[in-house]
């Protein structure tokens, strides 16, 4: 009897035990199943970046692997600095190294890193009544000058538009008149300008790719110049010059973009539509 007593009560404290444990483990279940709350970061960058579709496979990547949420501005590079300078942004991704050096040596930004290129391409009207080809685009551009071509320009302080005004400075010109238009819009929009007014355009070869199942009016007139390469470089804006700057998930991001594993993605993205790459990587 005593022995039966027993056997009860050492079988009723085993069911006490296995449901200790089975509450444990739901409670344990319950709270991986409420996870943190992503933290949010913004990047300031580019329009080429956008609009190639590049940013459609990076930043979802990022999120996921840092439990990040980021609000992406896409504007030109002079405006993506301009924000930076301001404490506007976390993070930049942008292409005009010589505007990103001033911002950097005025200690703005840190942790500045070279990240991929791609590079400049002279398009205009299938017709090509300006008849330049070749790879100067300076002499390109003289030449357009000279026609009195129809020239969309994006106007806009993008690393686009200081590629363009730059040239026009080696060419020794200021473009001016009826001839050259200034849309103060993004690349894509601004190849579309082109193409409705058959005019010539400078433009990043990754948008052209990307836009150009759109663009039946317009082809490659100039390409390949030495001096047409486009690099990118990334950054973080100075958590030391300014307040409520998220330089944790900043300085999280400038290491992504510069991982071997992100730099083998970026280089394939774009060749299996395009049949090519639509930008290359290019760390240090």
């Amino acid at each position: 009897m005593l022995k039966n007593r027993y056997l009860i009560v050492l079988f009723a404290f085993m069911l006490l035990v296995l449901s200790a444990c089975g509450n444990s483990d739901t409670k344990d279940a319950v709270a991986k199943d409420k996870k943190t709350p992503p933290t949010e970061m913004i990047l300031a960058t580019t329009t080429s970046t956008q609009d190639s579709g590049l940013l459609d496979v990076l930043i979802p990547m990022f999120e996921k692997q840092n439990n990040v949420k980021v609000k992406t501005i896409a504007v030109g590079t002079g405006q993506a600095l301009e924000m930076g300078t301001k404490g506007e942004a976390d993070a930049l991704l942008v292409h005009a190294p010589a505007a990103e050096k001033a911002v950097v040596d005025a200690g703005d930004a840190i942790n500045y890193k070279r990240v991929m290129y791609n590079d400049f391409i002279l398009v205009g009207p299938k017709e090509n009544p300006a008849g330049v080809s070749g790879d100067d685009v300076t002499a390109a551009f003289k030449k357009l000058a000279e026609a009195k071509a129809t020239f969309i320009s994006r106007g806009d302080d993008s690393g686009t538009n200081k590629k363009e005004l730059g040239i026009w400075t080696l060419a020794n010109m200021k473009p001016a008149g009826d001839w050259y238009v200034s849309t103060g819009q993004g690349m894509g929009q601004t190849l579309q300008v082109a193409a409705e007014k058959k005019g010539y355009v400078l433009t990043d070869r990754a948008t052209w790719l990307a836009q150009e199942k759109n663009l039946d009016t317009l082809k490659i007139v100039v390409e390949g110049g030495k001096d047409l390469m486009n690099i990118y470089h990334v950054m973080q804006v100075n958590p030391e010059k300014h307040d409520k700057i998220n330089s944790k998930d900043a300085e999280k991001f400038v290491e992504f973009m510069v991982d071997s594993k992100t730099q083998d993605v970026i280089e394939e993205f774009g060749k299996k539509d395009y049949g090519q790459s639509l930008f290359y990587k290019y760390t240090e």
